[in-house]
């Protein structure tokens, strides 16, 4: 009853929750297998778990074929079908079917490895073409698989219907997601079931008062997730003579950006880059700020694991609207939501927890019970399991 878990360019930057629930299955008895699709970049997982999560992945790009994988290839059989599946997609171009062409010997190269080693079910981390993959698979050698959409579906390609059509279930990590699989395909079978957090890791710990508001964001460094609107809540309460400390954690091509928007701010002083950190690091930055902010904008974000391990660690939050945040968070009970990019919303929330700490600590104890209650990642390994089961 081995289970295959599959997770595109694994492991990476922003992949602590997956290794969270691969651990957590594992505690529940199930032998897990993982695969990806390719090897990611040198360095781009800056977490402790980033070699051994390496050394036990099976790389499906390039294939390597052996016999079996070879077998399942060869005309007419299962081979036609699959290139049959392939033309069949409708909403995708001519050139993007015969790029997808490229999926097949790496399917086969799945199939095989998944007879192999007793893997009995797949479950792929992805609605994008990783799910092509499975359904692929699925169409070689009878391989059962289950999906996991983790944002709105137009970031994750088109023929969202063909790939969840032999699907056994399509988990969304939002009540607002799982509504998008209904709209494309009624038929899917489409549970919430969230990533969670080790909240008896990341638990609330006493830390001495800081000297003023000191806030964190824990996310890649892109114009989506909205550092520049945070900044200029800020600079607003600067000019009011309201002081926040803000450290912002994680790495990407937005850095330049941030900084140039710090220096145009006045803000030096105020803001500390610390880089991309990895789960130990992001830990003790939760355990010594008062608040997480994630002012996010756009599509994409579904539901933020940082978000729940700020919650976890009884935190309160700052929250666009955006994704399953809604879901998350009830608003002024155990966090801040706030409609994207709305500058003052955020100043004001910021001046509400920096002028009442009892209201920060009633939020933060809110938070805390929330995550216990929502994001176990033990609770919601085993929620992902009983629906493998059922099939």
């Amino acid at each position: 009853m081995t289970l295959g878990y599959l997770v595109p360019e694994f492991p990476g930057q922003t992949h602590a929750f997956f290794w969270r629930e691969i651990a957590a299955i594992e505690a529940a008895g199930r032998p897990v297998r993982l695969y990806s699709t390719r090897r990611p970049a040198p360095g781009s997982c800056p977490h402790a778990f980033a070699d051994a999560a390496t050394r036990r992945t099976t790389y499906l790009f390039p294939p390597r074929l052996g016999p079996t994988a070879l077998r399942l290839l060869a005309p007419p059989g299962r081979a036609g079908r699959a290139l049959a599946y392939l033309a069949g997609l409708d909403q995708t171009g001519a050139m993007g079917r015969a790029k997808l062409m490229a999926l097949l010997p790496s399917a086969a190269m799945l199939v095989a490895d998944a007879r192999r080693h007793g893997v009995t079910h797949l479950h792929i981390h992805s609605c994008a073409n990783a799910a092509h993959l499975g359904a692929l698979a699925w169409i070689l050698g009878d391989l059962p698989y289950s999906l996991t959409l983790h944002g709105d579906l137009p970031v994750y390609g088109t023929d969202h219907a063909a790939k969840m059509k032999h699907a056994r279930f399509v988990a969304a990590v939002t009540r607002p997601l799982a509504q998008q699989i209904a709209d494309v395909s009624p038929a899917t079978d489409a549970p919430v079931i969230w990533m969670g957090v080790d909240c008896a890791r990341f638990a609330p710990r006493p830390h001495p008062a800081n000297p003023s508001l000191t806030v964190a964001t824990v996310a890649r460094l892109n114009p989506v997730k909205g550092h520049r609107f945070f900044l200029q809540a800020m600079a607003q309460l600067r000019d009011q003579g309201l002081q926040v400390d803000y450290h912002i954690a994680g790495d990407g091509s937005e850095g330049p950006a941030i900084q140039a928007e710090i220096a145009r701010l006045g803000l030096k002083g105020q803001v500390h880059m610390l880089g991309a950190l990895d789960e130990d690091g992001v830990l003790a930055l939760l355990h010594r700020v008062d608040a997480l902010a994630l002012t996010s904008i756009g599509q994409g974000e579904a539901a933020p694991v940082t978000v729940m391990e700020a919650m976890s660690c009884g935190l309160p939050v700052i929250c666009s609207r955006i994704g399953g945040t809604p879901d998350m968070i009830t608003d002024g009970t155990d966090g801040f939501l706030v409609d994207q990019q709305d500058v003052g919303a955020i100043a004001n929330r910021l001046t509400r927890l920096a002028r009442d700490p009892d209201l920060a600590a009633r939020m933060g104890q809110a938070a805390r019970a929330s995550a216990e209650s929502l994001f176990d990642s033990h609770a919601n390994a085993r929620k992902l399991l009983a629906r493998i089961d059922e099939g």
